[in-house]
Protein backbone atom coordinates (compact mmCIF):
# COMPACT_ATOMS: atom_id res chain seq x y z
CA UNK A 1 0.00 0.00 0.00
CA UNK A 2 1.59 3.25 -0.65
CA UNK A 3 1.04 6.48 0.69
CA UNK A 4 1.09 9.84 -0.50
CA UNK A 5 3.13 12.40 0.59
CA UNK A 6 0.79 15.25 3.43
CA UNK A 7 0.43 18.62 1.93
CA UNK A 8 0.75 21.17 4.21
CA UNK A 9 -3.08 21.94 4.82
CA UNK A 10 -3.18 18.37 5.78
CA UNK A 11 -0.80 18.96 8.59
CA UNK A 12 -2.63 19.93 12.29
CA UNK A 13 -1.46 23.11 13.75
CA UNK A 14 0.83 21.53 16.14
CA UNK A 15 2.13 19.57 13.40
CA UNK A 16 2.70 22.78 11.35
CA UNK A 17 4.46 24.46 14.41
CA UNK A 18 6.80 22.12 15.04
CA UNK A 19 8.04 21.63 11.69
CA UNK A 20 8.01 26.03 11.63
CA UNK A 21 10.02 25.31 14.94
CA UNK A 22 12.74 22.66 13.45
CA UNK A 23 13.13 25.20 10.29
CA UNK A 24 13.84 28.15 12.65
CA UNK A 25 16.33 25.62 14.91
CA UNK A 26 18.48 24.77 11.39
CA UNK A 27 18.38 28.50 10.19
CA UNK A 28 19.58 29.70 13.65
CA UNK A 29 22.53 26.83 13.71
CA UNK A 30 23.44 28.05 10.26
CA UNK A 31 23.82 31.68 10.98
CA UNK A 32 25.49 31.21 14.18
CA UNK A 33 28.27 28.80 12.60
CA UNK A 34 28.34 31.47 9.34
CA UNK A 35 28.66 34.31 11.37
CA UNK A 36 31.68 32.32 14.07
CA UNK A 37 33.45 30.98 10.88
CA UNK A 38 33.50 34.61 9.42
CA UNK A 39 35.18 35.72 12.32
CA UNK A 40 38.02 32.99 12.70
CA UNK A 41 41.38 32.62 11.24
CA UNK A 42 42.05 29.22 8.71
CA UNK A 43 44.40 28.20 11.83
CA UNK A 44 41.54 27.94 14.14
CA UNK A 45 39.47 25.50 12.42
CA UNK A 46 40.55 21.74 11.83
CA UNK A 47 39.75 21.77 7.76
CA UNK A 48 39.44 24.14 4.98
CA UNK A 49 36.93 26.76 5.45
CA UNK A 50 35.55 26.45 2.37
CA UNK A 51 34.18 23.01 3.44
CA UNK A 52 32.70 24.43 6.47
CA UNK A 53 31.48 26.75 4.68
CA UNK A 54 29.45 24.20 2.50
CA UNK A 55 28.89 21.92 6.04
CA UNK A 56 27.18 24.25 7.88
CA UNK A 57 24.11 24.74 5.25
CA UNK A 58 23.34 21.42 6.96
CA UNK A 59 21.52 21.05 10.80
CA UNK A 60 24.43 18.23 11.26
CA UNK A 61 27.39 19.88 9.58
CA UNK A 62 26.69 23.52 11.63
CA UNK A 63 26.54 21.01 14.96
CA UNK A 64 29.46 18.82 13.63
CA UNK A 65 31.69 22.65 13.49
CA UNK A 66 30.63 24.05 16.49
CA UNK A 67 31.58 20.93 18.24
CA UNK A 68 34.72 19.78 16.63
CA UNK A 69 35.79 22.20 13.65
CA UNK A 70 36.95 24.67 15.80
CA UNK A 71 40.01 24.95 17.39
CA UNK A 72 41.84 27.89 19.60
CA UNK A 73 39.45 30.69 21.39
CA UNK A 74 36.28 30.05 22.76
CA UNK A 75 32.74 31.31 21.17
Amino acid sequence: MMRSKKKWSDLTPQQRAGVLGLVALQAALAAFAQRDLGSRSADELRGPKILWRFMTLNTLGAIAYLTIGRVGRPI
